[in-house]
């Protein structure tokens, strides 16, 4: 049962308000309106790839199922506050508005980073509010690319939710499809999901300084290099660590990129990809780490990496918490 929930009828247009491929902000128009946006990305016919990201039509079928999903919109950018605004515009059909900053991380400190991962209580109420049960599919979208939303995807698997999928290419693709958008908020029947965490691994300050394998910084080449950095106490990176920005894994309008041309970028970066069979991270002691700034562009590398068999450890703290401490070095340049 669906509360506090009123369907806008007619097509909806898109504008861009962000640099994040054309950041997506609904509004409605007549109907009839013609899409500006390309066509949707053709559905995906790979398993692992299936398993973490779900096409539009197959988010579509779902939705308007017997069975339906809890979506959860997870619009959220740096430094401009979170998307709620935006969400009550207009959101996927019974999508709850999930907020990043207090639902999906703990309190920051210089200690444990800008985006620490929340207690477990708290974040198991907070799926309970969501409407996650026990037996939930949940589906996860942002207007970035997955970049944001991945940071559910990643906590609930983390958090042992079996099925919990991005859909690949967000509001954008599903604005693209023709499909209509709701306004207001949601409010869903409760539901009685019971988290354990661990599902998904992770490593430490210590454990990255000391890692085996290839550790990944997921964040934007120039705040690797240290030419910009908008938020963290120093510019640079974790030495000896490999730039890999995760919107590099994606096309310009924010879809994830074919599943060969990602073993080929991270075999370039020195992953080891040969198969693409490896499956499930969890339980894993992977050869691959990730971080970014605080966690959140980090969990869709995670969750990209997945998508073509190779497990990744996610550090939580990531850069915020490793330049906060001045016995760490940091470096700059290449």
């Amino acid at each position: 049962m669906r509360l506090g929930l009123r369907r806008r009828v007619g097509a909806v247009g898109a504008e861009a308000t962000g640099a994040a491929f054309g950041r997506v902000d609904p509004i409605g128009v007549h109907a009839g309106t013609p899409q500006e946006s390309g066509p949707a990305a053709p559905p995906s016919r790979d398993p692992l790839r299936d398993a973490v990201f779900a096409d539009v039509d197959v988010v579509h079928d779902l939705v308007w199922s017997a069975q339906a999903p809890v979506l959860l919109d997870v619009r959220w950018a740096l430094g401009a506050g979170d998307g709620r605004a935006q969400y009550t515009r207009g959101h996927l059909p019974g999508a709850v508005f999930v907020d990043l900053e207090t639902e999906l991380a703990g309190p920051p400190s210089t200690g444990a980073g800008r985006h620490p991962l929340p207690d477990l209580a708290d974040l198991q109420a907070a799926a309970r509010r969501w409407g996650v049960g026990g037996d939930s599919t949940v589906l996860v979208y942002d207007d970035a690319g997955g970049t944001s939303a991945a940071r559910a995807w990643w906590l609930l698997r983390w958090a042992g939710v079996a099925d919990v999928r991005i859909v690949d290419g967000g509001l954008r693709a599903w604005v693209a499809a023709g499909h209509h958008l709701e306004d207001g908020d949601v409010r869903p029947r409760p539901g009685d999901v019971v988290l354990a965490p661990g599902r998904l691994p992770t490593v430490t300050a210590d454990e990255v300084a000391d890692h085996p394998g290839v550790v990944l910084d997921a964040r934007d080449h120039a705040r690797f290099t240290g030419e910009v950095e908008p938020v963290d106490p120093r510019a640079g990176h974790v030495p000896g660590e490999v730039s890999a920005p995760t919107r590099e894994n994606l096309t310009p309008d924010g879809w994830l990129l074919e599943a060969e041309e990602l073993r080929a970028r991270f075999a370039g970066l020195g992953v080891p990809t040969a198969g693409g069979d490896r499956g499930d991270a969890d339980g894993a002691a992977p050869d691959v780490a990730v971080y970014c700034g605080s966690g959140v562009t980090a969990a869709h590398q995670i969750a990209v990496l997945a998508s073509i068999g190779v497990p990744a450890a996610l550090y939580p703290g990531s850069f915020s918490q490793w330049s906060s401490d001045p016995d760490r070095e940091v470096a700059t340049g290449e």
